[in-house]
């Protein structure tokens, strides 16, 4: 038996044992004692406030200074569960304060052209306005950009999704039980038998106007999420009822005005993360004749700030629609203003059962915090610094000159703590530097770990930071700088005590983070090869394997896989690699869930693309060897959606634009 069976051998064989690596790397993390404001039972009519960390914070009530709450789209009038806001996010005093903040904030982004940045002198309207902020047209999954960095703690989830966290359910167009399996392609919906030795289409089902549509699958429901209409303004949510996967049935469809940033699954419970990016107010542009150039800008100016001036709530606060009629989605009181000077922008987090879509729990950020990671008991939202460092605009045309901040090169990070379909603030806090998005995030033992890059604020190297809740305050607690100097972050793995960090500029430096003291990370050991890895996934104790880009044959670069032992953190090996022909792309660097780790066969499955053509590499890890199968599976557009499922029994079901089959490793 070799070192590498053995060291697999200490772990239960079955899907990704990312949790056994938590375990063997230090505790698992411990529940966070803290008082959740959720309401339970009958309300009192009134009353609706919360203990949080030893502080009484006033929500208001149904007829309290915060207005009247939103009833749920189904006509229930029962309350929102308070936000409980304290500290650097405050509840604003009334309706119509809530309604002036925005309009304060607003007036300094207007120009004669509408919304405008920089202060160039051009018409920077909506869609440019809001592209810094990564709102246009957000996925229903939240997926990374290949261009910036992905960190994975990855395994497949009940539904056969690779996902990030142990217990943390993600959408993806399939999902399973290990007898049915449900897939979803635009607004149809299919479901399929896969008990037996076949797999078998039972029936599909159209879902209506949805757009780029994923799905969560909790017992026999299936909540479907998507978009209607191109911008990505407004996300749909239909659930239907498999309970007869033969005849499916949907039972509700609630819209939002407003975009999806993304959305995860705790058991039966579903959280939805909503941007609604800046309202598109009936602006003016300058005449084009009449008066000097000047006098025009001026006039337009003029007629735009009363615009904004004139807005409504309803110009600002995400609205939900179902069957009994449209309502404000958050209670004014439940929504936070914040202290920080963030983009302007409205967050919401909505909180519902699967099999009730209609009766929600929210709370909303009058500011975007456009990062989302969701652990098993903490949501945290972040803000995204500019890593090029773009400092300030003047959007006065005449009069008094006032500079507003557009980036300040710190990210302001925000705590929520989750109780079942509930959510309450636990406190916030800002680091030095840029998350390039929610894969850089990570919690432990109640530690929030970052792994950040440079901005204005830092040095030209990344860091990894350690952030903790001390009263109403993240603390940094901890900080590792110079990991890779001038280049950048290209993935991040972290699983317990340990953090793997892959940079790149021309080579591949490996970094390995000993996280054992969180107060006091330290750099163990660096590894330096040709290329970098974009996605990497625990094999055991001490191993991982790496998918990226390298340079092949007479200096072509392709796919790559590399096989790596961490045993020894000062010095990191890559025992093996296995390159992919020239021009070729290992998928799993852009999607995770293109890839299937077989714990019980030691075997991955993982999409590479080359041209046009899709395979299913087959990996098998003999020794310190690589082996690989290609199998040619999907052409075109549809390598995308190529996916890899785990079934019972060791069987794998292969689903491509064309068909869903079982696949043979």
């Amino acid at each position: 038996m070799n070192d590498l069976e053995r060291l697999w051998d200490d772990l239960p064989v079955g899907p990704a044992p990312v949790a056994d690596i938590m375990r063997a790397g230090g505790r698992r993390p411990a529940r966070r004692r803290v008082v959740r404001p959720l309401v339970r039972g009958a309300v009192v009519a009134g009353i609706a406030a919360a203990f949080v960390a030893g502080i009484l914070v006033g929500q208001p009530s149904s007829d309290g200074p915060g207005g009247p709450g939103p009833t749920r789209p189904g006509g229930d009038t029962a309350p929102i569960t308070p936000a409980a806001f304290h500290g650097d996010l405050q509840p604003a005093a009334s309706c119509e304060a809530l309604r002036s903040s925005y309009v304060e904030r607003a007036l300094k982004l207007v120009g004669p052209f509408g919304w405008q940045e920089y202060g160039y002198g051009g018409p920077w309207m909506l869609e440019q306005a809001t592209a810094r902020d990564g709102l246009p047209s957000p996925s229903p999954t939240g997926a990374a950009n290949s261009r910036v960095a992905k960190s994975y703690q990855s395994l497949s989830s009940d539904t056969g999704t690779n996902v990030q966290e142990a217990g943390v359910d993600e959408p993806d167009h399939v999902k399973t039980d290990g007898e049915v399996l449900v897939r979803v392609e635009g607004d149809l919906l299919t479901t399929y038998d896969v008990s037996g030795a076949d797999v078998s289409e039972l029936t599909s089902l159209d879902l209506g106007d949805l757009l780029d549509a994923e799905i969560l699958l909790a017992g026999d429901t299936v909540v479907a999420i998507g978009r209607l209409g191109r911008d990505g303004a407004r996300t749909r949510v239909v659930t239907v009822d498999v309970a007869d996967p033969a005849t499916p049935a949907v039972v509700e469809t609630v819209d939002y005005t407003s975009g999806l940033v993304t959305a995860r699954q705790h058991g039966k419970d579903v959280r939805l993360v909503l941007q609604a990016g800046l309202p598109d107010l009936p602006f003016v542009e300058p005449r084009r004749r009449g008066g000097t150039s000047k006098e025009r800008r001026r006039d337009a100016l003029r007629a735009n700030r009363e615009v904004v001036r004139a807005s409504t709530l309803d110009d600002w606060i995400p609205r939900v629609a179902g069957d009994a009629g449209t309502e404000q989605l958050v209670a004014c009181g439940d929504v936070a203003i914040p202290e920080a000077d963030l983009a302007l922008d409205t967050m919401a987090v909505v909180g519902f059962a699967a099999d009730s879509a209609t009766e929600l729990r929210t709370l909303g950020l009058a500011g975007s915090a456009p990062l989302a990671y969701e652990s098993s008991d903490h949501l945290y939202l972040a803000t995204q610094a500019d890593p090029w460092g773009w400092c300030c605009f003047d959007s006065i045309i005449d009069g008094p000159r006032t500079v507003v901040p557009v980036d300040d090169g710190v990210t302001h990070v925000f705590d929520f703590a989750l109780d079942g379909v509930g959510a309450s603030y636990v406190g916030s806090g800002e680091v030095e530097g840029a998350v390039a998005d929610r894969w850089s995030m990570d919690e432990h033992e109640g530690v929030l770990r970052l792994a950040v890059g440079p901005t204005q604020e830092t040095g030209d190297f990344n860091s990894v930071v350690t952030l903790q809740a001390q009263g109403d305050e993240l603390v940094e607690i901890g900080r590792l700088d110079h990991l890779g100097d001038g280049e950048q972050i290209q993935s991040v793995r972290w699983f317990g005590a340990l953090a793997i960090v892959v940079t790149y500029r021309q080579i591949d430096p490996l970094y390995a983070v000993d996280l054992t003291d969180q107060t006091a990370p330290r750099l163990g050991g660096e590894l330096k090869i040709p290329g970098f890895s974009e996605y990497l996934h625990p094999l055991g104790k001490h191993w991982l394997v790496g998918m990226g880009q390298g340079p092949g044959e007479r200096g072509r670069w392709g796919a790559q896989v590399s096989l790596f032992n961490i045993h020894d953190l000062a010095r990191p090996r890559r025992l093996d690699v296995l390159k992919y022909a020239g021009g070729s792309t290992a998928m799993a660097g852009q999607d995770p869930r293109q890839f299937t780790w077989l714990g019980a066969e030691r075997v991955a499955l993982t999409v590479v693309e080359r041209g046009r053509t899709g395979y299913v590499s087959v990996l098998s890890f003999t020794g310190e060897e690589i082996t690989n199968r290609m199998v040619e599976v999907d052409h075109g557009r549809d390598v995308a959606d190529i996916r890899l499922v785990p079934l019972p029994e060791g069987r794998v079901a292969l689903v491509t634009g064309d068909d869903v089959e079982l696949f043979a490793l």
